[in-house]
């Protein structure tokens, strides 16, 4: 599976590196956890099987669209299969134009089935990780906004990537020039 995500800008990965630092220490899950290379903070736009020629050129027309500023709105928790704790960002007409682009480009040369229902524009809440378990209720419970430093009040989304889960390997997609 190929993701398409977005990066942030400096300080605002810091902050959020922070919130991972915070929860790992307090022993909660957290995104500090992955010791992988490639694991940032980041907006995950959509996933799909496979980035292919056309849609490589889809996403390098969304890339330009970047840097994008954001604004955080607060903390929030997802119950799905997993218990997710994460920054929530304003979905505003830009970034709601910039996924709906992404989407569209995902959608175009992948079979609906395969892609992940949650990515599509109807479904999607845009977030930046904080914690993530297989756990049901890890966070339900916990004074976890006094154990976080306050998300920042604004950022810029800064690059467009694409991890592919299969092999570990990192892509930014850049915009054509």
């Amino acid at each position: 599976m190929r993701t398409v995500e977005l990066l942030l800008d400096e300080a605002a990965e810091s902050t959020v590196q922070e919130a991972w630092r915070r929860l790992a220490d307090a022993g909660l899950p957290s995104q500090a956890r992955h010791r992988s290379p490639t694991n940032r903070p980041h907006l995950t736009l959509a996933a799909c099987p496979e980035l292919t020629a056309p849609i490589r050129w889809e996403l390098a027309e969304a890339a330009a669209a970047l840097p994008l500023a954001v604004r955080f709105v607060g903390l929030i928790r997802f119950e799905r299969p997993t218990s997710v704790l994460a920054w929530s960002l304003e979905l505003d007409a830009t970034l709601t134009d910039l996924h709906r682009r992404v989407w569209d480009a995902v959608t175009s040369d992948n079979r609906p089935e395969s892609l992940n229902p949650l990515h599509a524009p109807d479904n999607w809440s845009p977030h930046v990780t904080l914690g993530r378990t297989r756990r049901p209720g890890a966070f339900t419970g916990r004074r976890i906004p006094e154990l976080l430093p306050p998300p920042p009040l604004s950022a810029r989304l800064t690059t467009l990537r694409s991890f592919d889960t299969e092999t570990g390997t990192l892509e930014i997609l850049s915009p054509r020039g």
